[in-house]
């Protein structure tokens, strides 16, 4: 009796390890790729750090001036807006190559602020009014958290998004106290580079 229990026993265990063995391997989808936003372009206002290899006495961290040019110890008046870190740095090592053999160049934006065709730029009554680096999907909602929410005498829901599409100028209304206020996420209108939030004062 015994004898007949345990052959089935080891039956059933050859069942059950045949049937793990048949099992196809599980495929895990591959991830899609994120698409990557464009290299970032230096503008008016951002700092930089500039990175001589072996040259501490030339590397500075310095401003971008208004006039979108910058000068360090051995350069002068290089222009730096528009152009990406990698392309400055490329820029400064044709500059130094006059006094420095080989340099080696790393350029680093510490301070993000962007040209202002990559800013979105928030006027009137918020509480900290300011240009702020348009960033991928971002939102009016991103924007006023920005900038610290509306002023106490603001105007929300007669606030203006000025927006330039080619030749043209709209004017899209955004109904900000509903959004903060009341939670409704319909006034969060999708933010674009360039864009103008102007933000109105009470008139009570």
């Amino acid at each position: 009796m015994r004898h007949s229990l345990l052959i089935a026993v080891l039956c059933l265990g050859s069942i059950a390890l045949g049937g793990c063995a048949s099992k196809k391997p599980v495929t895990l989808p591959t991830a899609t790729p994120a698409t990557l936003p464009d290299e970032y372009v230096i503008g008016p206002g951002d700092t930089v750090q500039v990175f001589v290899w072996q040259h501490p006495e030339v590397s500075v961290t310095i401003p971008v001036r208004p006039d979108g040019r910058i000068s360090t110890p051995l350069v002068e008046d290089l222009p730096a807006v528009g152009k990406t870190p990698t392309k400055l740095a490329r820029d400064i090592e044709l500059a130094l190559a006059e006094y420095i053999r080989s340099p080696k160049v790393n350029v680093i934006v510490s301070n993000f602020i962007g040209t202002f065709s990559n800013q979105v730029r928030v006027v009137g009554q918020a509480a900290a009014p300011q240009a702020i680096p348009f960033r991928q999907e971002m939102t009016v909602l991103d924007v006023m958290i920005q900038v610290g929410g509306l002023a106490e005498n603001a105007a929300g829901n007669r606030a203006t998004i000025v927006r330039r599409e080619g030749d043209q100028q709209l004017e899209i209304p955004v109904r900000l106290d509903d959004l903060l206020n009341k939670g409704k996420i319909a006034a969060n209108i999708p933010m674009r580079p360039g864009d103008v939030l102007i933000i109105p004062e009470s008139r009570f």
